[in-house]
């Protein structure tokens, strides 16, 4: 069997880890960690928000409607994601937030993948969006 090889479920994993299923933030022996992109597989229940705006981006992002609406709130500019497929993109520099408007699931992509954004909460978990 080779350990590089890492074959699981979207949702079940991302329900162990805030919804971030490959990234920095998983051990370095697991083929799902990397320095380069982080990949969420986020479920959001109607009326989910983000506890606070992403400031100082340093990444860039891709956020894919899978089902549901989800709205993307940028500066001066809020993007509703309400057709499986729509898709937005926003790069280094642009502070963001999200909210859900009906129960979502949504793919994130982003790149690279550093430490610095999770919101601090009484979880203590890794990784936000």
């Amino acid at each position: 069997m080779n350990e590089n090889v890492y074959v699981g479920n979207a949702g079940a994993d991302a329900a162990l880890d805030r919804g971030w299923i490959l990234g920095h933030f998983k051990d370095a022996a697991d083929p799902r960690h990397s320095e380069d992109v982080e990949i969420k597989w986020g479920v959001h229940p109607r009326g989910d928000a983000r506890a606070q705006w992403v400031r100082g981006e340093k990444r860039t992002a891709l956020l894919v409607l899978i089902s549901g609406r989800f709205r993307v709130e940028l500066p001066g500019r809020d993007v509703v994601l309400s057709r499986q497929g729509d898709y937005v993109v926003w790069g280094h520099g642009v502070d963001h937030s999200w909210f859900a408007e009906e129960e979502s699931v949504v793919l994130t992509v982003r790149w690279p993948s550093v430490p610095g954004y999770a919101v601090p909460d009484a979880h203590a978990d890794l990784g936000s969006a």
